[in-house]
């Protein structure tokens, strides 16, 4: 799947509302913007988001992750992004943050996790405290008591937190305060008063009309629907591929949703046996593709030098109308394409190792094979390790 229907949509609305953010952070000139962007656990809101509006900084879950940053190590970078521009007399910025970085944090999350086995058991908001780890207790009261009542919300259903209620960019900004109002009494800052101004988009895009893109997008799919319908098929999924080029290049398709599927490894309690369940795989942000690769090679230009990008709002008709998400166009996700590149190797290897084939060319395509299947294997394995415990 290349993409969900809204995503478009979403995005869209998102970048045009954090462009007019970032017009008034370059007119007042002295506040910092924290924006926290709807989009669950997952980042690729906040990193499409980054590449149509050019804020001066994004903080990714799927980063945080993969180099185990804290919340503290999360705060000096942003302290080390402000001070670096206030060296250059700017005291202004506006930072993206995704609503799933709570959950990214490791320590932050395993106090969630323990908090929740807790109200599980019964244990009623106001006791949790002394029911904590030490660690987690220690953590626990550190935090500011807006983010302590937060983080004591019951769990959803499948037992991830209520991240749109938890202010993840508030306690941000409270932290980058904290620090840089120490760097000022130090002499180690020698800016202007550090000021911060939280926003949380979310709902405004949700309630938004759909984009052309999405339109579009649900329509055709709903053809697609139709066809599956009409052709007895049960358990099957509508797909569309190369959703970069135009509508008339689409590749439509079926795909059965067992194919999607993994089994997640989940406990009700900390220590307690582990029940496997199916769920769809998670989609991560690709630390090792295209978008994120051009936001890396543009990051230090969009820290310092406000390269500010409004692309207006959602057109229908028109030059814009047909604009594609920038990380839908960067990418090479022609999955289907792919398939077929790979049967049609497939079947020249079968053409040319055959029976009468030379004892060098079998040799040689059992070695290679070999080869093949056992890193395919591999990787594979690691694959769905990897989406068992995400």
């Amino acid at each position: 799947v290349e993409a969900n229907v809204g995503f478009d949509t979403i995005c869209k609305v998102n970048s045009q509302l954090i462009s007019n953010i970032c017009t008034d952070a370059l007119s007042a000139e002295k506040y910092y913007y924290f924006v926290r962007l709807m989009g669950r656990k997952h980042s690729h809101v906040a990193l499409e988001c980054t590449l149509q509006s050019h804020p001066n900084m994004v903080i990714l879950g799927e980063e945080v992750t993969a180099s185990k940053l804290t919340i503290f190590d999360i705060a000096k970078q942003i302290c080390d992004a402000v001070q670096a521009r206030a060296e250059q007399d700017k005291n202004h910025g506006v930072i993206l943050i995704p609503e799933g970085l709570v959950e990214s944090i490791p320590e932050l999350y395993a106090l969630l996790k323990e908090i929740h086995g807790l109200l599980k058991d019964g244990v009623e908001s106001d006791k949790i405290c002394t029911q904590l780890s030490p660690w987690s207790s220690a953590l626990f009261e550190f935090l500011p008591p807006f983010m302590k009542k937060q983080l004591l919300l019951h769990p959803e259903s499948d037992d991830s937190a209520q991240l749109s209620q938890i202010e993840t960019e508030k306690l941000l900004a409270y932290l980058v305060e904290t620090e840089m109002t120490k760097r000022l009494k130090e002499g180690t800052y020698k800016g202007k008063k550090f000021n911060a101004i939280c926003h949380f988009f979310g709902y405004q895009a949700r309630g938004s009309l759909p984009s052309k893109f999405d339109c579009d997008y649900a329509y055709v799919l709903g053809h697609v629907c139709y066809h599956i319908l009409a052709a007895g098929l049960n358990g099957y999924m509508a797909t569309l591929t190369n959703l970069k080029s135009p509508v008339n290049k689409w590749k439509c398709g079926a795909a059965p949703i067992t194919a999607m599927m993994t089994v997640k490894r989940w406990s009700q309690n900390v220590g307690s046996t582990s029940i496997g369940r199916p769920v769809i795989h998670p989609a991560t942000v690709d630390l090792k593709g295209k978008a994120y690769d051009l936001l890396r090679q543009n990051a230090q230009k969009l820290l310092m030098e406000d390269m500010y990008r409004n692309p207006g709002p959602l057109q229908y008709d028109g030059p814009g109308a047909d604009a594609k998400a920038v990380s839908l166009c960067v990418e090479d996700q022609d999955y289907m394409g792919r398939i077929k590149k790979l049967q049609e190797y497939l079947d020249q290897v079968r053409t040319i190792v055959k029976p009468g084939c030379s004892q060098d060319v079998l040799k040689a395509a059992l070695s290679v094979m070999a080869s093949v299947t056992d890193v395919l294997t591999t990787i594979s394995s690691s694959s769905t390790s990897g989406q068992q415990f995400a």
